[in-house]
């Protein structure tokens, strides 16, 4: 077939160089519609849990992060948003601007329902900068009232433009639809970035699935607008679900430099992350990439399912990274979605969802997992530090971390401890719990030896309510096992019987041996605890809604709950002041 005299001009230009939709009876996604509730402008606005320093538009619904690139010196970000409502419907791109991805200036929206191929949807997708600094967007299209969904490219009206506010959508579109019986095309969603393959041709993933099959189908072009679906997906594992929201990404085996997404080499490895519907969580893979067999094999100590590793093992999902050519890092963006009550609540309060704070990514030395850390740009808001080296906690003691906004604080303590020998016993029943529910009956108040012990954030000043994110070891045989916990149970006085207060958790692979001692920092901003772990090694964000512990009535403590001392032999913390956010 010939192309069109518009494609032929597209494929020339180039030269020179959804998320998740609805449940019905048809559709097969995350999202349910509350249709009285999707159009409902807000009146009021609520802010006492609303984020300082977080990443929200000033109103509405928001969900997946999309298309996050660094374009002519500005970072871009878009977003899924609901103009209209505080719940989820009525989806746009909406896409802000920035220097420095923490002060933040709103655009109007890039991509909206416009055409017939995307008339009833403009879900995720991802960002991909072509030959000649060419900036090309692929996403979802929702094309018809059973939710059928193809991929689409748009691509900027005006590439001179920095802040590429318009963005064009050919009428050749869709350039990938489910054009086989065996895909499903309620569930053929959210493209990758692409990359460029060493014989000239583009590839990008499209997550799918087939019954509980979770997969990313394979597309390759040579022009970026005729796109082939290969015979086989690049990467398929069983009984997982759909496989939302993909990313496929390089990693240097060896340092924290963050790589193009085409590149390829000897001393490189890949990560495949998977957004998983039915759990709600994020999963990744570490492993070796194929080109010429165009297939990810992940490293046998990489386990491929829902016992994998994840980027944060609390609320945060649909994450996506981007390459950040003007400092050489891969940055990775990640939802929070609100953990109240009800759809009704996030319509009272006028808002729901934010963003993550951006995080650097890079592989461990180790090569088992990646690491995160939040980016340096954070710290430029850092103010009224304050200081603890060297003090001891006994049994049961606690001290209050005093001179700080500790609602809206950035928080970094480093514990030791002498010996491992009051280290609990892992209790053979316990084999078979994941380490959530682990720490649901391991809590930081139930006392133990080696631990528990970290803060207690937004905490009431008598704890009736707080957020404790906490370590505790054990020993297991002849090894130890170290948990981290961010457990909301006791985080407010509410207690509607549908709120949810989870006990989030993960282990951390450290070997104790060699040096007795666990780091972690906390970001802590009204409704929302971001902690990072033995330097980034387990991440957990907990969404939390205090009744008692909000603005200058919310404390901090660090705590021991456990029968070893532990020193506090560093501790660093500052108050968060308010950057420009939309």
């Amino acid at each position: 077939m010939g192309l069109s005299s518009q494609k032929l001009g597209w494929v020339f230009l180039l030269c020179f160089v959804v998320f998740c939709g609805y449940k019905n009876g048809v559709v097969e996604a995350s999202h349910k519609v509350y249709m009285h509730l999707q159009s409902q402008n807000a009146v009021d606005i609520k802010k006492v849990h609303r984020t300082g320093y977080h990443f929200q538009p000033p109103q509405h619904w928001m969900n997946d992060p999309n298309g996050p690139m660094y374009y002519k010196g500005l970072y871009h970000l878009f977003y899924q948003y609901n103009p209209k409502g505080a719940v989820w419907g009525n989806i746009v791109w909406a896409h802000s601007v920035s220097k420095d991805m923490i002060n933040w200036k709103p655009l109007k929206p890039a991509i909206y329902p416009s055409k017939s191929f995307d008339q009833f949807g403009t879900w995720s997708g991802s960002a991909t900068i072509l030959p000649g600094n060419k900036p090309a967007i692929l996403y979802t299209g929702i094309v018809d009232e059973k939710q059928t969904q193809v991929q689409n490219l748009a691509y900027p009206k005006d590439y001179n433009d920095p802040y590429l506010q318009e963005w064009v959508k050919p009428d050749f579109n869709p350039i990938a639809i489910g054009d086989t019986p065996w895909v499903n095309t309620s569930a053929f969603r959210d493209p990758t970035t692409a990359w460029l393959g060493r014989d000239g041709h583009w590839r990008m993933l499209v997550g799918s699935k087939k019954r509980r099959r979770g997969l990313v189908y394979l597309y390759r072009s040579r022009d970026f607008v005729d796109w082939v679906k290969a015979k086989h997906p690049l990467h398929t594992a069983p009984q997982t679900g759909m496989w939302e929201c993909p990313d496929f990404f390089p990693v240097q085996a060896q340092g924290k430099t963050g790589l193009d997404t085409s590149v390829i080499g000897e001393n490189v490895k890949h990560v495949l992350k998977v957004s998983l519907d039915e759990t709600r969580y994020e999963y990744y893979t570490v492993g070796t990439y194929y080109p010429d067999k165009d297939r990810f094999i992940p490293d046998p100590n990489s386990v491929d399912g829902w016992a994998g590793l994840r980027y944060d093992y609390g609320n945060f999902y649909a994450s996506k990274t981007f390459f950040d050519p003007s400092k050489n890092r891969r940055v990775l963006w990640g939802w929070s979605n609100e953990s109240d009550v009800s759809p009704d609540d996030s319509e009272i309060k006028g808002w729901s969802g934010i963003q993550a704070i951006p995080r650097k990514i890079w592989l461990h030395s180790n090569g088992k997992q990646v690491m995160q850390w939040p980016i340096e740009e954070l710290e430029a808001i850092r103010e009224n530090k304050v200081e603890l080296n060297n003090h001891k906690l006994n049994i049961g003691e606690k001290i209050e971390v005093k001179g700080i906004t500790a609602a809206q604080a950035d928080v970094e303590v480093t514990f030791s401890f002498k010996s491992l020998d009051k280290a609990e016993s892992f209790d053979p029943s316990w084999a078979d719990y994941d380490a959530q529910k682990l720490c649901q009956v391991r809590g930081s108040t139930i006392q133990g030896g080696l631990g528990p012990f970290g803060l207690a954030t937004l905490a009431s000043t008598n704890l009736e309510e707080f957020t404790p994110v906490s370590f505790r070891v054990f020993k297991d045989h002849d090894k130890y096992k170290v948990l981290m916990c961010s457990d909301a149970t006791l985080s407010t006085l509410r207690n509607e019987p549908k709120m949810y207060k989870p006990s989030f958790a993960g282990f951390v692979d450290v070997d104790l041996t060699v040096e007795k001692k666990l780091s972690l920092r906390s970001l802590i901003d009204h409704s929302v605890v971001e902690s990072f772990g033995e330097g980034g090694k387990t991440c957990i964000t907990s969404r939390v809604y205090p009744t008692l512990a909000i603005y200058d009535k919310a404390h901090l403590f660090a705590f021991n709950n456990g029968t070893e001392a532990i020193t506090i032999e560093t501790l660093n913390a500052w108050s968060m002041d308010n950057p420009k956010m939309n």
